[in-house]
């Protein structure tokens, strides 16, 4: 899996962690593929201050998943689950998720 998508995934889980300005710079960027300059714009800061955000986006998100291991531990789950032969605790489990 590449940066950008792990980056993403784990926007996922700790997103709501973040402040609104956060998410909303990160999704611009991510999500609806702007640039940098054009997130600049829209927010009325300078581009290397959205870089910037971005940025220590990426840190906390790392940072939260290096100390909570919340996508770590649902991929560990889900591949003891398909080792599994008890479809009613997979059923189970899989409402977790």
């Amino acid at each position: 899996m590449n940066e950008r998508n792990y980056i993403i995934i784990l926007y996922d889980y700790y997103g709501c962690l973040l402040s609104d300005k956060q998410k909303s710079c990160f999704e611009a960027y991510y999500f609806d593929n702007l640039t940098l300059s054009e997130i600049s714009e829209n927010e009325d800061v300078s581009r290397n201050a959205i870089h910037k955000m971005l940025k220590n986006i990426e840190k906390k998100l790392l940072w939260y998943e290096d100390n909570l291991h919340l996508c770590t531990k649902e991929k560990k789950i889900k591949a003891i689950l398909e080792k599994s032969n008890d479809d009613i605790l997979k059923s189970e489990i899989e409402k977790l998720f």
